[in-house]
């Protein structure tokens, strides 16, 4: 975890010099939220941090901290490592969608969409109840805050990290 802490806090001055230019991207949001800071620090070992400050537009469904603490014990550390960087990206990329998506916009029901890993799908249901999101375990994640908007798109904070593996039912 001491690890985990170090890249946080590496990511955090790495970010804060380089977004003087536009300070509304999803990554600075997320790094002016200390919700996010494994988050953060997944985006900067994977070297997404340039990618998810550009144009996009990109929707990014992002795990809150306890999400990430919620994996079994030593899976965050081992994803962070160099030589893991291929595995965090493809978890990573899982999470975003490249058009801006706000709530509003994801039809009623469930439906299949396709995550940046093309690989993949995601099936996100949208009720009355709120939307939640079936990832490649069989596992879902809700959306506990939608539309948090920045400049290049959007963010729906989730309270699970969303894993790929095996198309999810959708009904």
């Amino acid at each position: 975890m001491k690890s985990l802490r170090t890249l946080t806090a590496a990511a955090a001055a790495a970010l804060t010099l380089g977004t003087a230019a536009s300070a509304n991207t999803i990554v600075d949001i997320a790094a002016g939220d200390e919700r996010f800071s494994t988050l953060v620090a997944a985006v900067s070992a994977a070297g997404l941090v340039e990618t998810l400050q550009g144009p996009g537009p990109f929707t990014v469904y992002a795990p809150v901290n306890d999400a990430f603490a919620a994996l079994p014990a030593g899976t965050v550390d081992t994803l962070l490592k160099p030589e893991n960087k291929g595995d965090l990206t493809n978890v990573l990329l899982y999470h975003v969608d490249d058009r801006n998506l706000p709530a509003e916009a994801i039809p009623a029901g469930s439906n299949y969409f396709k995550p940046v890993l093309a690989s993949e799908r995601l099936c996100i249901t949208k009720s009355s109840a709120g939307v939640s999101i079936a990832d490649g375990t069989g596992e879902t994640a809700n959306v506990i805050i939608a539309n948090i908007k920045a400049d290049n798109g959007v963010i729906h904070v989730i309270d699970k990290v969303l894993l790929p593996g095996t198309r999810p039912a959708c009904h």
